[in-house]
C-alpha cells in the first residue's frame, strides 16, 4: 500500500516545528520539498524523512 502524502500540519508535527516555520522555510527555499496540489501544499513522507536525515547532527 502506498503511504499517503502529508499536509503541512503533519510535517510540522513530525519535525517538531511550528507550521509558521515551514511556511517561512518555503519562502526561503529551505526545508523539505513540498508540492502544490491545487491550493494545498503536500509533502512526500519519504522526502521529509530523507531531508531530516541529511541534516548535520548537532546543527542548530
Amino acid at each position: 500500500m502506498i503511504e499517503s502524502l502529508w499536509d503541512i500540519h503533519q510535517v510540522a508535527l513530525y519535525l517538531g516545528v511550528p507550521v509558521a516555520t515551514l511556511y517561512r522555510w518555503r519562502t526561503t527555499n529551505y526545508g523539505p520539498e513540498g508540492r502544490r496540489v491545487g491550493k494545498h501544499v503536500r509533502y512526500d513522507p519519504d522526502v521529509v524523512r530523507a531531508w531530516f536525515k541529511a541534516q548535520p547532527a548537532g546543527a542548530a
